[in-house]
């Protein structure tokens, strides 16, 4: 089968293959992809960036999005079965979406949701489960509570924005002039131009942030957090509880101890708290999320859409930071939606 590949670590890692189609293992789906996306983890993995903590064995299928066609399942598979259509984050490790077929494990599948193009929900996974473990599962976001999402018209941004409004929580985002009226549309109650406004002089008293950028950025998030506030990183820096999550040595604990040290330290002094995160394959989760985007809570925000014979213009678009809102979505089999 066709599939883009990580060939070695680095920015022109990445090729396209002819490859095995996969085994299908007793508890996997085999599935057709339709769509997949790119997100931010995929050149971090391409890059190497976790190397150290994810092994994956050169060469690799990258790709951490998925929509398809169910076309096999493994003997000990429930609920699901050939011809479905469905959506997943295939758990690390076992990664893959930018080919032709992925074995994913049952686990990690859910049937898509009904109001959905596969294309749209390629879009889906990976951001809505970030979204929901950092709201639901690690904060616990509340009514009238406060929420500053950075970076609002991105992919995950666009997704917690939305969540975050859900339930019930006062919004505030940081865009600029061209998408002040997209975050707006999705929940967001106060919009910061990073342009004209530094967010730390003008925002206070917030619960929780969720920081997609790093470095000063984040560093200025704690400022506007309340005493016993939170503030989340996806981009890092990597904390002991990550390498916890990947079952990682204990060298590895120690290494991301080290790593956070300096924000944990100025997050101390400030009486609030800090966390990385890293999301994890559910489709239990996927269901739920679903379940949102059916109901209406929820929407898929697309900048473009490229030909999977394109991936690799596609992943440099993105890169190149030339996407104004949303996720960037590779399109295998349009016909299909």
């Amino acid at each position: 089968m066709k599939a883009f590949v990580v060939e070695k670590y680095g920015k022109d890692g990445l090729r396209a293959a002819d490859v095995p189609e996969p085994t299908v293992g007793d508890g996997d789906v085999l599935v057709r992809v339709s769509a997949t996306s790119i997100n931010p983890l995929d050149k971090m993995v391409r890059n190497g960036e976790f190397k150290r903590l994810l092994k994956y064995k050169l060469p690799f299928v990258l790709g951490h999005d998925v929509a398809g066609i169910v076309t096999q399942v493994g003997s000990a598979v429930r609920d699901l079965t050939v011809g479905d259509e469905v959506y997943a984050r295939p758990r690390d490790l076992r990664i893959g979406g930018f080919a032709e077929y992925i074995a994913i494990d049952q686990d990690d599948v859910s049937p898509k949701p009904e109001s959905l193009t596969l294309r749209e929900a390629a879009a889906v996974p990976l951001v809505a489960l970030t979204a929901w473990q950092i709201l639901v599962d690690r904060a616990h976001v509340m009514p009238g509570q406060k929420v500053l999402i950075h970076a609002g018209a991105g992919g995950l941004g666009s997704t917690v924005i939305q969540l975050a409004k859900h339930l019930g929580a006062t919004v505030a985002t940081t865009t600029n002039s061209r998408t002040e009226k997209l975050v707006r549309s999705l929940g967001a109650d106060i919009v910061v131009d990073y342009a004209k406004e530094d967010f730390s002089q003008v925002l206070s008293g917030y619960d929780l942030v969720l920081d997609s950028l790093g470095g000063a950025n984040l560093e200025k998030s704690l400022t506007v957090l309340k005493p016993g506030g939170l503030a989340i990183g996806v981009v890092g820096p990597p904390d002991v509880g990550f390498a916890r999550q990947l079952d990682a040595p204990s060298f590895m604990g120690v290494v991301m101890t080290a790593l956070s040290r300096k924000v944990r330290k100025q997050a101390k002094a400030l009486g609030v708290r800090y966390q990385f995160s890293f999301m994890q394959a559910s489709g239990a989760q996927l269901r739920e999320l679903g379940t949102l985007y059916d109901n209406g809570q929820l929407r898929p925000v697309i900048d473009r859409t490229f030909p999977f014979d394109q991936t690799l213009k596609a992943m440099a678009y993105v890169e190149q930071g030339r996407t104004t809102a949303g996720k960037v979505v590779i399109s295998m089999a349009p016909d299909n939606d």
